[in-house]
């Protein structure tokens, strides 16, 4: 990674209620990136608490990887998924994103990773949340790793923009 340099990301995975919309930010500690892990750790908000995403208690992932639920929680069923099997999903699609050398092991320990984490309200299915969410993860990851999206593909898609709650008018 280039010196100071902020990879955004986005990746979405699966479909129906649990599927999963991540957006990613990742820079340096030193940097804007580490500025706002420090300041989003420090201002949790009711329904929006964001904490360290883990492999286990114990375990966080590197780089240090925040998660920042997008939907406020909702009941203990949608907090379980939160907290549970999406962000153990987050958390494997940064190690995947690691072992598979997308981010350098060395350079892991000096970036800052911020997740924003779409897991709706109305989700069921554990396992699918966790699969979705570490697909979702390593794809924004990604993203931001080859500097987005392709301007051709941009501008071929504004003619017909969409997104699972905006189908378009055929």
């Amino acid at each position: 990674m280039a010196q100071g340099r902020l990879e955004i990301g986005e990746g979405f995975a699966g479909d129906g209620v649990d599927a999963a919309h991540v957006n990613t930010v990742l820079g340096p500690r030193s940097g804007p990136a580490g500025v706002a892990f420090a300041t989003a750790l420090a201002s949790p908000s009711a329904g929006h608490v964001p904490f360290l995403a883990v492999l286990r208690p114990g375990l966080p992932v590197r780089p240090f990887t925040l998660f920042v639920n997008k939907a406020a929680v909702a009941g203990e069923r949608h907090a379980a998924l939160t907290w549970g099997a999406a962000q153990a999903g987050v958390a494997g699609g940064v190690i995947d994103a690691v072992v598979e050398g997308l981010i350098g092991r060395a350079e892991a320990d000096e970036l800052a990773l911020l997740a924003a984490v779409w897991v709706d309200p109305q989700a069921a299915d554990a396992e699918v949340v966790y699969a979705n969410n570490r697909a979702a993860t390593r794809a924004a990851l990604a993203m931001g790793r080859r500097g987005g999206a392709p301007f051709d593909a941009l501008v071929e898609a504004a003619a017909r923009p969409h997104n699972p709650y905006f189908p378009p008018r055929r």
